[in-house]
This record gives structure tokens, sequence and C-alpha cells, in this order.
């Protein structure tokens, strides 16, 4: 049995100036996340900017993190699409590569009904690949479409390798019918860093860990939250959750900008916020693939407002940092110079 619990980083891809993926980069990641104790890594999820890698960078970067996590922790990959077919064509390149289970974004855009998403999509997956495990990735407010509770049940109830979700629709009712129609040997694992804590303390959810973004930076941190609740110390795991906040406060940031037209609500969705935090922090990271920009003076602020305040109240959530990748972290956190290239002008 496959057993997920715990903390799986999604790791970050990181790029060059010229927007090429950053395979030595994604090595050093890699490293940081290892010696930090991650339980696994999620290879090109969408924090992995899968919409915009084509699929020989995205078959390689699962094949690097694989090769290069080797044992010491699991690896599963990202191979969800808004088509079955290039979902079946990434998860055998998957399975080739020696992956063990994958990642299913519901399909985004063109909207398919729960039941469409179960039959049309998981099930082709799940059938043609018996011995993989299969990980559906619910999140509405991102794909426009969303697997329900019952359709999930009924995956589960008919296929053994489907016994685990990723689950980012910000609804603890949702999370309850989970729990409730597939039984006590389902996983649940939080796909929200900022409801990870109440996700698995709530006692009608059980959720066992979770696919976090926050750990690309503080990997040590959430993997003990994680570890602290599993073992019954939900009063540390609060602590630490509350050590994380700020954090947790800029997976997306969100600002008002003026144009000559008037106000406009700015929002810069993951995987932007942290892959400009990583930059200023001196960690491999580069710039998101077009569409995804920069960010705004005012979203450089809140960023910044949040890691000082982790670094100002709670230094060991981001020491290992400064000691894996050799920086000065009150230096690049206070100093302008390590803004430049980050934000419009």
């Amino acid at each position: 049995m496959f057993v997920f619990n715990g903390c799986t980083t999604a790791l970050i891809t990181p790029m060059n100036s010229k927007q090429k993926v950053d395979y030595d980069g994604l090595q050093r990641l890699i490293d940081f996340q290892l010696s930090e104790g991650v339980n696994g890594l999620l290879a090109v999820g969408t924090t992995g900017e899968s919409p915009t890698l084509n699929w020989t960078e995205h078959s390689k970067v699962i094949e690097k993190t694989r090769e290069h996590a080797s044992e010491q922790c699991f690896t599963i990959a990202g191979t969800g699409s808004n088509s079955t077919q290039e979902a079946i064509n990434g998860t055998q390149h998957a399975k080739d590569v020696g992956i063990t289970a994958v990642l299913l974004v519901d399909p985004y855009y063109n909207g398919p009904s729960s039941m469409e998403i179960r039959r049309e999509y998981i099930e082709p997956i799940v059938k043609q690949f018996p011995d993989i495990q299969i990980i559906p990735y619910i999140i509405p407010g991102r794909t426009g479409t969303q697997l329900f509770p019952q359709d999930l049940a009924i995956l589960h109830q008919q296929y053994p390798n489907v016994r685990c979700v990723k689950e980012a629709t910000g609804n603890i009712e949702n999370m309850i019918l989970i729990r409730q129609y597939c039984g006590a040997d389902f996983e649940i694992l939080s796909g929200d860093d900022d409801q990870t804590y109440v996700m698995m303390t709530n006692h009608q959810i059980k959720a066992t860990g979770a696919i976090s973004v926050v750990s690309n930076i503080a990997p040590r941190a959430v993997t003990n939250m994680i570890q602290y609740v599993l073992k019954g110390n939900t009063e540390a795991a609060a602590i630490i959750n509350h050590a994380l906040q700020p954090l947790f406060n800029i997976v997306t940031v969100k600002t008002q900008e003026t144009t000559p037209y008037g106000p406009v609500t700015c929002k810069a969705r993951n995987p932007l916020a942290f892959k400009t935090l990583m930059n200023i922090l001196g960690m491999p990271s580069g710039p998101c693939r077009q569409p995804l920009g920069k960010m705004t003076r005012a979203g450089i602020e809140i960023i910044l407002t949040n890691a000082r305040k982790v670094y100002t109240a709670n230094p060991q959530v981001l020491e290992p940092i400064a000691a894996h990748f050799d920086v000065d972290l009150n230096e690049r956190l206070y100093n302008e110079k390590y803004l430049e290239g980050l934000m419009y002008a």
C-alpha cells in the first residue's frame, strides 16, 4: 500500500533568464528539499508551471526529479491535462522512468461534468495503469470544473489505485463528504497550505498531509507541522502553523492598481509570488513562463512584509535557506538591489 501522509512539496520549476528550464537549479532545489526531510516531491504540478512546459520538458523534469530524489523520498508526477490522451501519454512516460504515482488535475477550460471527469478522464487512465497510484487534484477555482465526492467515491470503490485526493476546493463541507463517502482508508491531502492544519485536525476530515507550495521555501517547518499533527501533538503543530501564516498569505497576492481608466484588481497567482520571493532570497527560481509575468510594486511590498515578519518573529523557518544556499537573508530581504527585474516599472 502506497502511503502519502506527510509533506509533499509541489516543486517549483526554475528557469533561466531566457525562460528555459534550469536543470542545475532544479537539482539544487531537490537537494534542499531532501536535506530538510520532506516525504515526497511533486514534479511538474501546476505550481511547476505544467500549463506552459512542453511535454518534452515536462517529461524531462519528471525524469530528473525521480532520478535525483532516488529512494530518499517518493516522487509524484504531474501528468494531468485537459486532454485525456495527453494525460495518458504523460502517465506512460512517468511509468517508464519508474514513477509509481501521478497527479491528475481536473481538466481545465473545456468544462466536463463530474461524471465526465470520472468516466472520460480518470477511468481510462486508471484502467490502463493499474500499477500506478492515481491522485485526482480538485481545484475548481483554477480549473472551472470539479470532480464531486460522489464520483470520487465510485472511483475509490471500483479501483484499488485510487485511494488519495489532493483537495483544494476550500470547501469544508466538500472535504467532509469525501471522508464520509470514501471511508477511513482513503487519504485526503491538503492542496491549500492555509487549510492544512484545519483539514488535519478536523475529525470529520482527517487529512493525512499536504501537497504544499510553502514547503518550497520552508520544507522543514511544514514537514514538522504535519508530523506533529500525525503524532497527536496539535499544540506544537498550531505554533508552527501560526509561524507560517505570513507565508500562507502570499500564495496568491491581490492588489489594487491604478490605470488611466480607473483602479483595477491585480491578482498575482501561484507560482508567481513564490518564485519572486525565491529570487529575492537567492534560491534557484528565475522568471515564470509567459503569460505569467512580474509582480507590481505593491505586490512586492506585500511579499516583503510577510517574509520579513517570518524572518523577524520565527527566523528558524527561513534559516535553512541561508545555510543551504549560502546567502545573507537580512541583506536580501532589506536591500533594494535584490528586487531588480522582479517587478513592472
